[in-house]
């Protein structure tokens, strides 16, 4: 993977990081994980030893994916269900466990996730209730600040939605 996929794909991670500790239980409770919660880590820590934040990140994905492709259609991609190589090279920068990325660094708690989930959003005021077409996914980069709108809306007003791309 290149500098230029690596950075490109940077946001499209922290944006997918954010969503996924938001959507756990002691946050908005999409879906019934706990993997950022202390107890989440320790559980984890004796067993992936070395790489707790990897586990961390494919158990909530997992969980994040299961739920959107519920309420969307077979075929469509959204933030949790990327075409196969964007999910490798996710995979890797992960595995690379930058600092950035850590749960510590990008949120303490809700509020904080919150604030800079709207931060990704910018000026975008993209909303809706249930599934939300956003574009094609191989301009995902382009689309990011529709869908980090989207899911902050969302989560702001206690409601679920799943922004969706099409190839």
């Amino acid at each position: 993977m290149g500098k230029m996929m690596d950075s490109a794909l940077l946001p499209v991670l922290k944006v997918r990081l954010l969503v996924s500790f938001l959507g756990e239980r002691a946050q908005f409770g999409w879906w019934p994980t706990a993997f950022y919660d202390a107890s989440g880590r320790l559980f984890l820590e004796p067993i992936f030893s070395k790489t707790p934040q990897l586990a961390q990140y494919h158990g909530v994905v997992e969980a994040a994916r299961r739920l959107h492709d519920e309420h969307l259609n077979v075929g469509t991609y959204h933030l949790f269900r990327l075409p196969e190589e964007l999910e490798q090279d996710l995979h890797i920068l992960v595995q690379g466990g930058a600092e950035e990325l850590s749960p510590a660094v990008l949120f303490r708690d809700t509020q904080t996730a919150l604030d800079a989930l709207i931060a990704k959003a910018g000026s975008a005021k993209k909303e809706g209730v249930g599934p939300v077409a956003i574009g094609n996914v191989d301009n995902i980069a382009i689309h990011l600040k529709d869908i980090a709108s989207v899911y902050a809306a969302a989560f702001s007003s206690n409601a679920q939605s799943f922004p969706y791309l099409a190839r």
